[in-house]
């Protein structure tokens, strides 16, 4: 019969790292493919009031989001300190609002068309009188969903 003899010089064997490119790049795919970048910059103030019951929208795809605010200290040598309408990264006037809803409605699929919500994300500090202006500019756009952007108020 053989003799098992065991040998306590042995090291362990070192980790192969040959794989360790191939992870790092399947991760840094998977991370550019999976991130969403910020759509817009702000160039209005939004500080958005506080609401007691909130309610999550749905489908993120069909909203279009209208900031109504004071221009923030970057474009106030510009545009002054009165409350400006921004649609998407430019300040917008009355006037153009009912072709940004026109051309929010060509960007979407057909049978989305008539689903698209605006939500208006306005500060808190802008008086009604330029939201009701623009709620009469949508409703002759025939676009009439709209909804109030604002965050849940802390217990």
């Amino acid at each position: 019969m053989a003799k098992f003899k065991k040998d306590g010089k042995k090291e362990t064997p070192a980790i192969s790292t040959a794989s360790l490119p191939d992870i790092v790049f399947m991760l840094l795919f998977f991370f550019m493919v999976a991130t969403t970048m910020r759509e817009v910059s702000l160039m209005v103030s939004n500080a958005m009031p506080q609401a007691t019951q909130t309610v999550k929208l749905e489908k993120k795809s069909l909203v279009s989001n209208i900031y109504i605010g004071k221009p923030t200290d970057a474009y106030q040598g510009a545009y002054g300190t009165e409350p400006r309408i921004q649609l998407n990264d430019r300040f917008a006037t009355l006037q153009e609002l009912g072709a940004f809803i026109a051309a929010e409605r060509e960007a979407r699929k057909e049978e989305d068309r008539n689903s698209i919500t605006n939500n208006l994300k306005v500060d808190r500090n802008v008086t009604m009188g330029i939201v009701t202006d623009i709620k009469q500019e949508l409703r002759k756009a025939n676009s009439l969903r709209v909804n109030y952007g604002s965050v849940k108020k802390a217990k």
